[in-house]
């Protein structure tokens, strides 16, 4: 790792693996809320019990914080995963209706939460695109 990529990797890091924290006791409830969401972009999560999207929701979460935060991963693994998931954000955030005004990119007020998700996706490619030291 890049000491370069330390602020990056710090924020994003902290920023998922509290996210992931917070999802470990994902009342079923919510947990049904996020799938149905999740959905739209990706079906096959529909099939899936509430119980286990959540369980799987929150061990990706704390797994790519945990690489983002941890010096000995590379950052381009880490960013290949943090694209992964920012590429995921972003596609639940086109296919989902009333997130985007009609023929455009621009947010809806109830868009703007996965929107702002953006940085996840661009942090990722920044990791990953950067080129290596020889």
């Amino acid at each position: 790792m890049r000491p370069s990529h330390l602020p990056l990797r710090a924020a994003t890091g902290a920023f998922i693996l509290n996210s992931g924290l917070g999802k470990r006791a994902l009342p079923a409830e919510n947990a049904a809320e996020l799938q149905g969401m999740a959905a739209n972009a990706f079906p096959f999560v529909g099939r899936w019990d509430p119980g286990t999207f959540g369980k799987a929701l929150c061990a990706a979460e704390i797994g790519i914080g945990a690489a983002l935060l941890a010096p000995f991963v590379p950052s381009f693994v880490a960013g290949a995963a943090l694209t992964a998931f920012g590429g995921g954000m972003m596609t639940m955030y086109w296919r989902t209706p009333g997130m985007h005004e009609n023929g455009s990119p621009r947010p809806t007020q109830d868009g703007i939460p996965l929107a702002k998700d953006s940085w996840l996706l661009g942090a990722g490619l920044t990791l990953m695109l950067e080129p290596k030291r020889r």
